[in-house]
């Protein structure tokens, strides 16, 4: 690569979180970056900060009574934003702004062609729908991404692709019938795990029917039944010749993830990271942002993110 691989830090993203004793806590950041230096990638890596999505651009995604919601209940600090599992900390309306706002700055930087590739470990809220808080998500930093993608970058054809244990349902029924918005999502089936969405035959609505590909997998499936899925993505990313990708790579599918159940390796983050440089070199300009999604066992999520970051990087 000519540019090294952005990634993000600073205690504006890590305070996103919901207390010490919550499976998203605030520690998960420093986790990850300590791994990172760790590793040693040196002028491989440069770091970004983070900055605050305006109510403007969380509006792309979200509707505005979600947004004065949470705006209301942050300031509040008590109570939950959804039925019982994320709580209206102080403070988190300023925190869940910061994690959309970074992704932003993540597309910007890619797309103003400062770097191809860019990573933000604090991100990838995948279950916020566009009315409504949800799994430890308040905003949706994907899908606003993929709506400022459009409204200001003048894109089309975008590309979502998660690995995280959990369906990632706000992204997949924010774009359900959209035919630009490739979705493609490896994930413990429904029928096991939160949120018990994202069967194979949900496969898009109206104009989008048959656009969209859901893969779930039984619980223990390893790192064998993730390459033979992963085929399957890969055919479909390369018929679809997305203009960028968008990758949330959550850690929670790993074994030993304390809430999940799938048997993945940090094996498999590293390969569908270096497989879709490669697609998005043939297709998107080698555009391609990454965002760290769940992961609930740190060890894990340390080494899963860092062998993303290393596989951008030697891509």
């Amino acid at each position: 690569m000519s540019s090294p691989v952005l990634v993000y830090r600073g205690a504006a993203i890590a305070r996103y979180g919901f207390g010490e004793s919550h499976p998203f806590g605030p520690d998960r950041h420093d986790v990850f970056h300590a791994e990172l230096a760790a590793g040693k990638l040196g002028d491989a890596i440069a770091y970004g900060h983070p900055r605050e999505a305006s109510v403007d651009e969380l509006l792309l995604f979200h509707t505005a009574d979600h947004i004065d919601r949470v705006s209301r209940l942050s300031v509040e600090g008590t109570g939950w934003l959804d039925d019982g599992d994320t709580p209206a900390v102080p403070g988190i309306f300023e925190a869940a702004a910061h994690v959309v706002g970074t992704t932003l700055a993540a597309v910007d930087a890619v797309m103003a062609g400062e770097v191809s590739r860019a990573f933000s470990p604090i991100a990838g809220l995948h279950h916020a729908a566009r009315d409504r808080a949800a799994g430890f998500c308040v905003f949706n930093d994907c899908g606003v991404a993929a709506e400022y993608l459009r409204s200001h970058h003048g894109l089309r054809r975008i590309a979502y692709v998660d690995i995280d244990a959990h369906h990632g349902d706000g992204v997949f029924y924010g774009f359900e019938s959209d035919p630009d918005l490739a979705f493609a999502d490896i994930h413990e089936d429904g029928r096991y795990l939160y949120p018990g969405t994202g069967a194979a035959t949900e496969t898009g609505t109206g104009k989008a029917t048959g656009t969209k590909l859901n893969l779930p997998l039984a619980p223990g499936a390893d790192d064998d039944a993730f390459r033979v899925a992963w085929k399957e993505v890969e055919d479909y990313l390369e018929a679809a010749a997305p203009e960028f990708i968008l990758f949330q790579c959550g850690a929670d599918s790993l074994a030993g993830d304390p809430i999940t159940h799938l048997q993945f390796s940090e094996a498999a983050h590293a390969e569908a990271a270096a497989s879709l440089c490669r697609i998005a070199d043939r297709h998107a300009g080698g555009r391609i942002v990454a965002t760290g999604g769940g992961g609930y066992n740190r060890r894990n999520l340390a080494r899963a993110w860092t062998r993303v970051v290393q596989a951008f990087a030697e891509a």
